[in-house]
């Protein structure tokens, strides 16, 4: 069981203007609850008791929002990463990096998951021979294809993870990121490194942290967890608020 998550929850959300004029993305309510306190509410759930939460746009506003949370099933730290603005989300990996001893999982700040999909994370997946993956990307499946937004995922049949990103072909990809994974044993030094020597190059703040996962897996200890048929939402679009309200209405 991972007891400890990392939320990315730094960026402001523009494409969702003028939801978050005034408010980072995370803050937006679904069915009662801000964004946020269904990612913590659903990550405790699931046996998670220590939460950092990595804040940038607007983050007094999100502190004093996650302070107000009193949950006695988990602890919840924040982490403020100073820029934001000009950096992708590796940059609030690495503002996060020291936070990442021993198994944890990170989450971005964006994805409405069940306690399902948290459960299945948790339970692992295995490679042909029975061990764990020590880097596992949790991915779905859409019959009808995958669009240019999406974070493309191409894997072998035994779960194994090739390649990530959004630039994938169409013939490469078969199935996506939800933009949930998890790190165990080695493969949360791993990716702590990977992350720190990918923040030393001039182009590093330019970077998705996922560019960071494409470049681990040719070790072969990047897997895939598949969560098809169960309930998630990405919140990027004004269009996804509606499809997400949704979902957390079932869960209200």
């Amino acid at each position: 069981m991972i007891e400890h998550a990392i939320l990315l929850s730094a960026g402001q959300g523009s494409r969702l203007l003028p939801l978050t004029a005034e408010r980072p993305k995370c803050l937006i309510d679904f069915s009662g609850k801000s964004l946020i306190e269904w990612q913590i509410e659903m990550l405790a759930r699931g046996g998670v008791k220590r939460i950092d939460v990595v804040t940038g746009f607007m983050t007094d506003m999100l502190e004093e929002h996650l302070m107000a949370i009193r949950d006695p099933r988990v602890e919840i730290s924040i982490r403020f990463n100073p820029f934001y603005k000009v950096a992708d989300n590796l940059g609030s990996c690495w503002i996060a990096r020291e936070a990442m001893r021993g198994d944890f999982l990170i989450l971005n700040g964006d994805t409405l998951i069940s306690e399902e999909i948290v459960q299945r994370v948790q339970q692992g997946a295995t490679d042909r021979d029975g061990k764990t993956w020590p880097v596992a990307v949790t991915v779905d499946v859409k019959p009808e294809g995958y669009d240019s937004d999406d974070m493309k995922v191409e894997r072998e049949a035994d779960g194994r993870l090739v390649h990530i990103g959004k630039t994938l072909t169409a013939e490469q990809s078969n199935s996506e990121s939800i933009g949930f994974l998890a790190f165990r044993g080695e493969g949360a030094e791993l990716f702590r490194e990977t992350v720190r020597q990918a923040m030393r190059t001039p182009e590093g703040v330019q970077h998705w942290y996922l560019k960071v996962i494409d470049s681990i897996a040719p070790t072969g200890k990047v897997g895939t967890v598949s969560i098809e048929g169960l309930d998630w939402a990405e919140v990027d679009f004004l269009n996804d608020i509606e499809i997400a309200t949704k979902l957390t209405d079932t869960w209200a």
